[in-house]
């Protein structure tokens, strides 16, 4: 393979979901507790709001919110049950 045709790949995480039982709550904790800045808060309608914030100083936010997530904060899928059961 020829070296100057090779390119590298980068790969970044850029957004991590977490699934939370209190969306106020956790929104005030990393906002006024740890830092974070609010990056967006948007809530169409009562059963669906989606939070993201990111630490000072990082290029990876993660996402609260209600009502994209199939599962309670807390359930792991049955996959990862399984997969994983001690």
């Amino acid at each position: 393979m020829n070296a100057a045709r090779t390119a590298a790949v980068k790969f970044a995480v850029e957004v991590i979901i977490f699934p939370v039982s209190d969306v106020e709550r956790a929104l005030r904790f990393y906002v006024d507790k740890v830092g974070f800045a609010l990056d967006v808060d948007y809530s169409p309608n009562d059963a669906f709001r989606v939070v993201q914030l990111t630490p000072p100083g990082s290029s990876c936010s993660i996402q609260i919110g209600k009502g994209a997530h199939r599962r309670a904060c807390g359930i792991p899928s049955e996959r990862l049950s399984r997969r994983y059961r001690p």
